[in-house]
């Protein structure tokens, strides 16, 4: 064969491989956050799997324990917030409707902020604590709002059960299969992309196992102090309010969030010192987690200053949505590990 004809063969299989994994891409776009989801899932909880099967457990039986497990402790707290909300919702349609025709009078405590308590106690005054201001600001509660609201909402819920559900079923065919998997795409990077590609992979790897240590332990920390330090604060929906704080928690102080907004509703209710109390309580967890537990967790697997880590999480979060999350810091791990390699060169 003639080095021409090599080397249109070659040519015309790489355009059929591009065009396949295109094809592939766009038929599978609305299915690839799950896949995505399933791939950092299996990445992060791949050392369970590996004590799992040197325990004698066979591939098959493994994959099975893993994703119920996981099916488990992923639907249950959707489901517990799906109840929680619809129950909530509805009592804050009656608390809206109640303040637009009676009013909502202002917290004696307004007044007396330095600076500003005059002017805000008055817009209270005029914007809140009259029936006719009040209505005319927070507008009409119609049912029809409230059902289209509903709709959308419902909608969502769909659209997120069916990313789970596919989610669910790629873990399954991962723990499976995975360690094949993992061989063959090791062969195709180095291929690819000469020895580089191996360790490029395991750096990727690396830093998203990293990122979910990071993120997610460090999230559900953060919520169960926070849990406990709501219901100290004798507020109510503790534990709801802790599941909330820990998923907001994942992203780096988002947890300040939910608790602020807490002591706030307890300054409103004239608690002050149950207030400042959790404000403060509340600030130390977060200083902690997010200056010095998150970044040896993050920093010590990915090898990255946490400034990259940030600018990964959160131009991956604003780029790919919550999955950019974990994948973010994977991209930065691989850029700089291409800027580390070819810096030795």
């Amino acid at each position: 064969m003639s080095t021409s004809s090599w080397d249109t063969q070659r040519v015309a299989r790489t355009a059929l491989i591009v065009a396949v994994v295109a094809l592939a891409v766009w038929m599978l776009w609305r299915f690839l956050p799950a896949l995505a989801w399933a791939a950092v899932l299996a990445i992060a909880t791949w050392p369970l799997r590996q004590w799992l099967a040197r325990r004698g457990m066979g591939p098959t039986a493994v994959a099975s324990v893993l994703t119920l497990v996981l099916a488990v402790v992923l639907v249950l707290p959707l489901i517990r917030l799906g109840v929680q909300a619809a129950r909530d919702s509805g009592a804050v349609v009656l608390w809206v409707q109640e303040v637009r025709q009676h009013g909502l009078a202002a917290p004696e405590w307004l007044s007396h902020l330095p600076y500003i308590g005059g002017s805000v106690a008055a817009w209270w005054q005029d914007n809140l604590a009259q029936p006719g201001a009040a209505r005319t600001l927070l507008g009409r509660a119609e049912t029809s709002g409230l059902v289209g609201f509903t709709r959308t909402l419902g909608l969502e819920l769909a659209n997120r059960l069916t990313v789970l559900v596919f989610t669910v079923l790629t873990l399954f065919f991962l723990y499976r299969d995975g360690p094949s998997v993992a061989d063959s795409a090791e062969t195709i990077a180095e291929r690819l992309f000469g020895p580089p590609g191996r360790h490029l992979g395991k750096d990727a790897v690396a830093a998203i196992r990293g990122t979910v240590n990071g993120l997610v332990l460090v999230g559900l920390g953060e919520g169960l102090l926070l849990c406990i330090g709501y219901a100290v604060a004798g507020l109510s929906h503790a534990v709801l309010l802790g599941l909330i704080t820990a998923v907001l928690a994942m992203v780096p102080f988002g947890a300040p969030v939910i608790y602020i907004a807490a002591a706030l509703y307890l300054l409103a209710a004239s608690q002050t010192t149950a207030a400042i109390a959790l404000f403060v309580f509340g600030t130390v967890v977060v200083f902690v987690a997010d200056h010095f537990v998150r970044p040896i967790l993050i920093g010590s697997s990915t090898r990255l200053p946490f400034l990259w880590v940030l600018l990964g999480i959160f131009g991956g979060l604003e780029s790919f949505g919550l999955i950019g999350l974990f994948l973010g810091p994977a991209i930065m791990s691989v850029l700089i590990a291409i800027w580390r390699e070819g810096a030795q060169v």
